[in-house]
């Protein structure tokens, strides 16, 4: 029971530390707020955000190795496999804005200058679509967790 808790601590966090860094990202992804300050905190706090889903990815995987319903019955159930698609389909899209982020650190370092607005408005819907996707996947582990449309 305890190994249950601890796994499921752990995975809650990273989730909670991943949804700090999006939001973190939003916040800061706006252009009336653009500076060279700002293009470098992007680029630490994707980098941050990225390193949490890993986690979220690691802690999530120990849950179904080492938790007390093991992995057949996890990797049975057609909810986790629509958290996990969630997931892909964010990280892939999380690909698109961390580019740019890295993108515009360059530019600010060679000769500072700073994205168009356009550029730093699109990149800002991206990760909010993001975040509003990310959302999604608690309430797909609320129902798992109580068996809705469990197998």
């Amino acid at each position: 029971m305890t190994t249950e808790a601890l796994l499921a601590y752990a995975h809650i966090l990273a989730f909670l530390m991943a949804a700090t860094f999006l939001a973190s990202e939003t916040a800061l992804c706006r252009k009336e707020w653009m500076n060279a300050a700002a293009v470098e905190r992007l680029a630490r706090v994707d980098m941050l955000y990225g390193i949490s889903a890993l986690l979220v990815l690691a802690t999530g995987l120990a849950r179904t190795w080492w938790g007390m319903k093991g992995g057949a019955w996890y990797w049975s159930q057609p909810l986790l496999h629509a958290k996990v698609t969630l997931f892909v389909v964010i990280g892939l899209m999380s690909i698109v804005p961390t580019m740019r982020f890295l993108r515009w650190r360059r530019a600010v370092r060679a000769g500072g200058a700073l994205p168009s607005d356009d550029q730093v408005r699109s990149t800002r819907r991206l990760v909010m679509i993001e975040a509003h996707l990310l959302a999604l996947i608690p309430l797909l582990a609320v129902f798992l967790a109580r068996g809705v449309g469990t197998r």
